[in-house]
């Protein structure tokens, strides 16, 4: 028994713990050990690897305090924490995760680089989050044992959607690939992890969120529809592949039927008035957008429906430019379900293309 745990006696033979021996290492071994009894989450992993490794040998070294000595030992930690009135992360890196959003990308960036230090967090969550377009760069970019290893780390679902999009010879290396990791050690892993973030860390900040196409859709999904026509028919003869990129990006009112499902049409109904919902019903001419009409009157409940039929036709003839309207706001609606969340459209086919 270390001299750490050594008792003495006084009195009528009452245990008196010796505190004034009690480093505060040990103080601090006492408080984990309590903590962990208590079925409590303690998150030493935050801690420097050399206080992990002592508080561990502490640990492993001590047998049993008394419980004054425990009642001693937590008063204090009590204590203590009752008199902070505020803390601080205590380096660059806590400081820089605590300012995250906070401060411009581009000044973390220059302060991380400065200070030498990695964004810190998992690294494997920060690749899980990425889009599959930005993995698929990985995959290509890196050698087929380090894809087999992230893919393994991916959820389910994803590694399906970014093997999908491979090429199927590479996606059959990877896979078989796959089937030789488990002789990779967890080391090998987090350095992988740690080398692929690196990366990420390395690229410089992006004004815009957003991909090109990305932005130029979401313009030309509320412009006039013959103003669209014109801008994609230019955008063909100038770039065709990046014409198809933001023909992907586009979504309009004749897309409705196409790309949502059944089940969320009635969300739109609480977030579009009635009568904007009437005016689309009796403004739809095209057979694309007549088609959506249907498909929203279809799945939502027969009263409704048959109310906004009523009312579209007391409404009467409803002039192209407020009817487009109607149609935007509709659609401006459903992007914001699909942005914040609350439903998920459906990819365009090349046949809707």
């Amino acid at each position: 028994m270390t001299q750490l745990t050594t008792l003495a006696r006084s009195g009528a033979g009452t245990p008196v713990a010796p505190m004034s021996r009690l480093t505060r290492r040990a103080k601090a071994a006492i408080v984990v050990q309590f903590i962990l009894k208590e079925g409590a989450n303690v998150p030493l992993t935050t801690l420097p690897e050399d206080l992990q490794i002592q508080l561990t040998q502490l640990l492993g070294e001590m047998r049993y305090i008394d419980r004054a000595t425990m009642h001693a030992v937590i008063a204090e930690f009590s204590e203590e924490l009752d008199s902070i009135g505020l803390s601080f992360p205590g380096d660059i890196a806590g400081a820089l995760s605590a300012l995250d959003g906070k401060i411009s990308a581009q000044t973390a960036a220059r302060l991380r680089k400065e200070a030498g230090v990695r964004q810190i967090g998992d690294p494997w969550q920060r690749l899980a989050a990425l889009p599959v377009a930005r993995l698929q760069t990985f995959v290509t970019s890196e050698s087929t044992q380090v894809a087999a290893v992230m893919v393994s780390k991916l959820d389910v679902s994803k590694a399906a959607d970014l093997l999908s999009t491979l090429p199927g010879d590479v996606a059959r290396r990877i896979t078989y690939a796959m089937s030789m990791t488990d002789a990779v050690t967890p080391d090998a892993v987090e350095r992988i992890g740690l080398s692929l973030a690196a990366q990420l860390d390395a690229e410089p900040p992006k004004a815009f969120r957003n991909q090109p196409s990305e932005r130029v859709g979401a313009i030309l999904n509320f412009s006039r529809a013959t103003t669209r026509d014109q801008l994609l028919t230019a955008l063909d003869e100038e770039d065709k592949g990046f014409a198809e990129q933001v023909r992907k990006s586009i979504f309009t009112f004749a897309h409705i039927a196409d790309r949502m499902t059944a089940i969320d049409v009635p969300k739109i109904t609480r977030d579009v008035d009635q009568e904007t919902l009437a005016k689309v019903i009796s403004g739809a001419i095209a057979d694309a957008d007549r088609r959506g009409v249907e498909f929203i009157l279809s799945n939502i409940s027969k009263r409704l429906s048959d109310g906004l039929r009523e009312m579209s036709e007391d409404l009467g003839a409803v002039t192209p430019k407020d009817a487009e309207a109607a149609m935007n706001t509709v659609v401006r609606a459903i992007r914001a379900l699909a942005d914040s969340g609350e439903i998920v459209l459906q990819m365009p086919t090349d046949a809707e293309d």
